[in-house]
């Protein structure tokens, strides 16, 4: 059964970090991001990451967020860096996981990073 685990969450003030962890478990994690939502918003693109390493951002975040993977702990990272109020949102990790027969898209639970002014 494949899971994604995010972690990483949290309330930082504005201008602080965090680093959010998305691990795959149950297959390889080929390719995926982070998305965000916030209260009243639809569910919006914030990184990816492809198999390759190649990487894409929304604008909103570009130079203050990096998206980094390790194959090692199947696992994708997001870097957040000089956050502002209006980062905050629940944060979702998305991944293509590969298992022996197929590979398949899929959602992690979501982790709630707020930032206050």
């Amino acid at each position: 059964q494949v899971q994604l685990v995010e972690s990483g969450g949290g309330l930082v003030q504005a201008g602080g970090s965090l680093r959010l962890s998305c691990a795959a478990s149950g297959g390889i994690f080929n390719a995926g991001g982070w998305y965000r939502q916030a209260p009243g918003n639809q569910r919006e693109l914030v990184a990816t990451i492809t198999s390759e390493g190649n990487t894409n951002y929304a604008d909103s975040v570009k130079g203050r967020f990096i998206i980094s993977r390790d194959s090692a702990k199947n696992t994708v990272y997001l870097q957040m860096n000089s956050l502002k109020p209006e980062d905050t949102a629940v944060y979702y990790c998305n991944a293509d996981v590969r298992t022996l027969f197929l590979t398949k898209n899929y959602w992690g639970q979501g982790t709630q990073v707020t930032v206050s002014s």
